[in-house]
Parts: C-alpha cells; structure tokens; sequence
C-alpha cells in the first residue's frame, strides 16, 4: 500500500514527530511505500522522492505585521498546490495527517479532497488528533491563566480573542479565531474519513462538534515495541520519579509545594521546562536533567512511583504508558486522558488536580505501604499496551472498512 504521512515538522521535534518518525519507519518494514509531506528543513530526516516541500516561515519574525503573513498562517496557497502535485506523482492509497496547523494550514485538505474525487476515490484520509486543535482556537482546552476552559467547544470561538487565549496576545487569537471559523464556516473536515484519538477524553471533546462526531475513533497511542525491557533495571530504589517538561501546567508547582512538605522522601525530576532552577532550591528534590533511552528507563523502572501531575487536559501522556510498561504505578491527576490510562486500585491511583493536601496524603499513604506498591508493580507488568503493530493493524482495518 502506498501510505502519504503528513506534519508540518519533518525532523525529530516533538510528539507528534516522534509518532511519524516511528510509525513511517514502521510501516516501511512492514513493505509499505512511505512519502512525507511538509516543511522544507535542513535537518528534516523524513522526504519524499519528488522533492516538494513548503517554504518555512518564521511567524515570530515581521511576518506576523503583514496581511500577507496573517493570510499566510491560515490558508497556504503554496501548501495546498505543492501537495497535491505530490498527490498526483506519488498517487496514495492512504494519506494521514498529523500537526498541520498555522504552516501547511487546512488548505492542504482542498487538495486532498480533489484528488479523492478526479484521481483516486479509494484513497482514504485520516486525521491524528495530537491536540484540540479542532474544537479549540489555543489547541489546549485551557486559557491564559492555564486554567481548563471549554468556552469555545459550542463553536463559539470569539472567546479565544476575548480573552487572549493564545499566549496573551490579541492578534495572535485574532488569527486563532479566525482560523477555526474560517475552516469550519467552509466544511473542511468534511473529506476526512476518520479522526483518530489518543484518548476517550479527546473522543468526547471532538464529539461536540457536529461536523466531526461521527468520524472519531479511539485509539492510545504506541509504545515502541522494541523497547529493550529485558535490561531495564527492575530493582527499585527509594524515590518517586517525575518525568516530562517542568512548567506549571503540567503540576510542577503544586508538587514542588508537596514536596517541600515530605523531606524524608526523596523525589527525581527529568525533563527539561522553566521550573527546572525551582527543584535544584529543594533538599529532597535532585534534577537529573532531560534523559532519555536506556538512561530514563532506569530511572523509571528503579523508582517506586511514578507522579502525572498535570493540570490541563491531556490528551494521552507517554509518561504514564511508559511508567506502567517499566513496572512502576503511577499518582496521576483526574485531568483528560489519565485516568483512563491507569488502572485504579490496581497498577495506581488518581487525586485531584492543584489538591496539595491530597496529593500529600496519597504520597504518604502509597510510600508507607511498601507491599501495596509493590503489587500495583507486579500488576503494571501484566497491563496490555498498544504497540506499532497493533496500532498500524487497526488504522489497516479501519481503512479496509
């Protein structure tokens, strides 16, 4: 099957790459042809063999103070005429895309929907959920103050420039208002077969929209099923783990308030964010750094907890599949997808997001009951995760329907 990969990055640079960078290389071994579409990069790692690419901009720069820069990021002609003359040479049989926001643009969809009707009516186009973008100007369902909102989830979405929702600037959600009624008012989604979620939690946000809730499907995200677990470190030590980018959405503040409070427990933090300085000023907190491989699996899997402290709404977070897969439980908040990520009372537990005294107390609670948290261990190595053959097995399947 010829397979088109979609994102607007096409060198490793965050989530949503990794997904691509591993699910393409994947596919590939499994006899798939493999073409990636977007951003022209020196560093890009993933191509295509007609060399058609989309000039990158630097939104930072001047072009924001322009009409033609403000256009640009939401409609991008050049986007939507160089894919489909990819389209056209490479003719696909399956096109999925990723992050496209605010650089390739929607537009790109025009395109994709033409060549769904003159070129190849076969062709089927999926659509990764890595944000909410579709149902939210900011893609994060929080506002300025990083405070869980859902004021635009009934379509308004005036209320993103009302209060400044994209990083406290008003042009900026002038453009991210704009953008969502534009390609809402114009029934874009319309070509997309099917929307593919991470999580339940992102299924039922994208659900509120008409346009797209008899498109969604479930499916979590992967985890490398090559991982080497077999020389992962197993024997736990004392200290409960933190792993992830260190800012206050993620919790980083409330559990750094809990920490000051338990000295005699000791807490790692990897990652990498602006809180980083806040943690070297705590005794019994040690900042590692950002680790990655065989270096943060020991981490994780030599910890006798694992903690998800976030306070937005996430999607579905690696660092909770991953701690799991290491066998070691996860404290995880009630906010998106964690939940039901974790299985309650059996491989970890939930508390209530920005709830110091709470957290404190299941800290407490799951660290002076050492054999409870060794069984939530030994249950984390029976729990079933989705890998990348299963995963690309169900995308074949749903395609096949």
């Amino acid at each position: 099957m010829k397979i088109l990969l979609v994102n607007k990055f096409l060198y490793p640079k965050g989530g949503s790459e990794t997904y691509v960078i591993k699910l393409g290389k994947f596919l590939e071994e499994q006899g798939h042809e493999v073409q990636y579409f977007g951003l022209y990069n020196k560093n890009n790692i993933l191509n295509n063999n007609f060399n058609l690419y989309v000039k990158d901009i630097d939104f930072q720069k001047k072009n924001l103070k322009t009409m033609f820069g403000i256009a640009r990021i939401i409609h991008c002609r050049e986007a939507q005429r160089k894919i489909y003359q990819l389209l056209k040479k490479f003719n696909p049989d399956m096109i999925i895309l990723n992050n496209i926001e605010y650089h390739l643009t929607p537009s790109i969809i025009i395109s994709i929907g033409k060549y769904k009707k003159k070129i190849n009516k076969n062709a089927k186009l999926f659509y990764v959920a890595h944000d909410y973008q579709l149902v939210c100007p900011s893609h994060g369902l929080f506002n300025i103050n990083i405070e869980p909102c859902e004021r635009c989830l009934n379509g308004n979405y005036w209320n993103c420039y009302r209060t400044k929702c994209l990083k406290n600037s008003r042009l900026k959600s002038l453009i991210g208002t704009i953008d969502s009624f534009y390609w809402h008012k114009r029934n874009i989604y319309k070509y997309v077969n099917k929307i593919i979620c991470p999580s339940n939690f992102m299924k039922q946000k994208l659900d509120t929209n008409d346009e797209l809730k008899n498109k969604t499907i479930v499916i979590h995200n992967f985890v490398d099923n090559k991982a080497n677990l077999e020389n992962t470190q197993t024997e736990k030590k004392d200290y409960i783990i933190y792993f992830g980018k260190l800012c206050k959405d993620k919790g980083i503040e409330t559990l750094l308030e809990v920490v000051k409070t338990i000295p005699e427990i000791k807490f790692i933090f990897a990652g990498y964010g602006p809180l980083e300085n806040e943690i070297e000023k705590i005794k019994n907190a040690q900042y590692v750094g950002f680790k990655k491989g065989s270096e943060l699996q020991n981490l994780i899997s030599s910890a006798r907890l694992s903690i998800c402290s976030s306070e937005c709404y996430e999607n579905c977070p690696f660092s909770v599949i991953e701690s799991q897969m290491y066998g070691t439980p996860v404290l995880g908040s009630n906010m998106g997808g964690i939940p039901e990520l974790i299985s309650i009372g059996k491989t970890g537990e939930i508390f209530e997001a920005k709830n110091i005294e709470q957290l404190k107390n299941k800290i407490l609670n799951l660290w002076n009951n050492k054999e409870k948290l060794k069984k939530y261990s030994e249950n984390c190595k029976e729990m079933k995760f989705e890998t990348l053959d299963t995963y690309t097995k169900k995308i074949l399947e749903i395609y096949e329907e």
